[in-house]
Order: C-alpha cells, then structure tokens, then sequence
C-alpha cells in the first residue's frame, strides 16, 4: 500500500546574515552563494524527504532576520509545525536574538519542534560560541548541532532531525 505524502510547515527564524537562506540553498539545492542576499519578508521553498520510512514535503518558510530595528512578524509563524532556529557561531549576539525569537514563538503559539543550528561552523578562526554561551540553548532541550551552509556539515542532519520532530 502506498505511504500518504505528508506535507508539514517549517520555518526559518534568526537574527539577520546568520544563515537562513544559505542553509535552505544548500539543504534543497545542493549550492552555497558567497554574496549576501537579504531576505524581505519571507522566501518559501519545498523538498521532499523520507524519514522513519514516511514521506514528508517540507514546505520551507525562509523568514526574514530578526535586527535592533525589526522584529520577526509571528504571523509567518503560523501553521507552522516546527521550525529551525539559526545562530551564527562567529557572532554571539545571535545567539541572545534567537533565544528572544524563541520565547517570541511560545509566547504566541506554544512550544514548538525546534532544532537550533550554530551555523557557520566552517569559521574556526572567528568562532565565539563557547559551551557555556550555548548552555541556555542546550537547556531547552532541543537538538543543537553545528552547521555549515559553505561546506554542508551538519545541513541535512538538521532538516532531517526537525522533520523527525514534526512528525
């Protein structure tokens, strides 16, 4: 008997340049673009992926980064399964950004499935991201694991484990 295709709404939230948009390029099409390109408002993309044996599309919001002058609209959150929380390892005040976006996204819709990126983790030189920092992350006790949009360590490990989540 044929699995049902199940269809299930992730998002993409952090603070901006982080690399959201980065990682969804190197999740559904396999490239990595050096030049910067900001996000306005929301970019949607879709990949189908088996996990546990079921099909799943995920149907990828690409949300537009969180800065002192804007906050993230939740409304792009809504319907949302779950999503993929992204901080840049080079650049700490990303991480206070995202754990406010995250309370942002309980306050409005709950607890959520999240899997939190540290991204660019190809920037051994720059990284600033120390166990101690990434401890309040940690204690949410959601997946953290240490991506590269460039390289694409840890990329299809993080989309696969969130749509294990949604499930």
């Amino acid at each position: 008997m044929a699995q049902k295709l199940v269809q299930k709404k992730v998002c993409m939230l952090g603070s901006y340049a982080v690399g959201k948009t980065s990682l969804v390029q190197r999740f559904v099409k396999s490239i990595f673009d050096e030049r910067y390109l900001m996000t306005l408002g929301v970019k949607t993309d879709k990949k189908l992926v088996e996990v546990d044996g079921h099909q799943v599309m995920l149907m990828l919001w690409d949300v537009a980064g969180s800065e002192d002058y804007f906050r993230v609209p939740m409304s792009y959150v809504r319907g949302a399964a779950g999503y993929l929380l992204v901080v840049d390892g080079t650049r700490p005040a990303t991480l206070e950004g995202g754990l406010e976006l995250r309370q942002d996204v309980e306050d409005e819709y709950g607890s959520l499935p999240m899997v939190a990126c540290l991204n660019k983790v190809d920037l051994v030189q720059e990284w600033k991201l120390t166990g101690e920092l990434v401890q309040p992350l940690e204690e949410t006790g959601c997946p953290v694991l240490e991506t590269s949009a460039k390289t694409g360590q840890g990329v299809e490990e993080a989309f696969l484990e969130l749509a294990r989540l949604v499930l």
